[in-house]
């Protein structure tokens, strides 16, 4: 069974965003240590546009081969015309307002969200699937996540956008690991406790 790990930045307060869901304010703290991690150890969950200018998209996948997120997180390559942020990985968008999809590499999932994450994990593969964002998207699915690598980033936002949507159930993990880097920095990987 393929593990979905849900691969997410936030602030100190675990925030993934302001209010609207904006997080370059993060973004702003990417210094040449962190990149270079997420070069080495995460490229797969790196956008397509960002592989390219790091001379990564001819790398083969190491850990990811599928990506789902949520309408927002989607749109915020779209406004930018990218059609298909992680075109090295199999893309799905969740969706219940895109009725059809700006890109033959992307599927919309318009019906039952963890039935579709049920029949990928299902899939005989040595590749995961990386759960990219959204609130909405990670509260819906938090039954199915196996594992969390949070990216927290050293910032309050005060008020913002939450790593899940209210009304999901209390559920344990199990601390993995912990990394830090000079510029505050941390990434915490948990195991779901079953």
């Amino acid at each position: 069974m393929r593990k979905l790990t849900y691969f997410i930045a936030c602030s100190l307060d675990g925030f993934i965003g302001d209010p609207s869901g904006d997080a370059s304010a993060m973004m702003a703290l990417l210094d040449e240590e962190f990149i270079g991690y997420l070069a080495t150890e995460c490229p797969d969950t790196l956008p397509a546009p960002a592989r390219a200018a790091m001379g990564l998209a001819d790398r083969p996948l190491e850990r990811f081969d599928t990506v789902i997120q949520g309408r927002g997180s989607y749109e915020v390559g779209l406004k930018e015309g990218v059609t298909s942020p992680y075109a090295h990985l199999r893309e799905y968008v969740a969706s219940h307002s895109l009725t059809e999809s700006p890109d033959p590499n992307v599927e919309i999932i318009s019906g039952d969200l963890v039935a579709k994450v049920r029949e990928l994990k299902a899939e005989d593969s040595e590749f995961d699937i990386y759960l990219c964002g959204g609130a909405t998207v990670a509260g819906e699915l938090l039954d199915e996540i196996d594992e969390l690598v949070i990216k927290t980033y050293p910032l309050v936002y005060g008020s913002g956008m939450p790593m899940f949507a209210a009304g999901v159930s209390l559920t344990y993990f199990t601390l993995d690991s912990v990394r830090t880097f000079g510029n505050g920095a941390l990434v915490r990987t948990y195991s779901r406790k079953r």
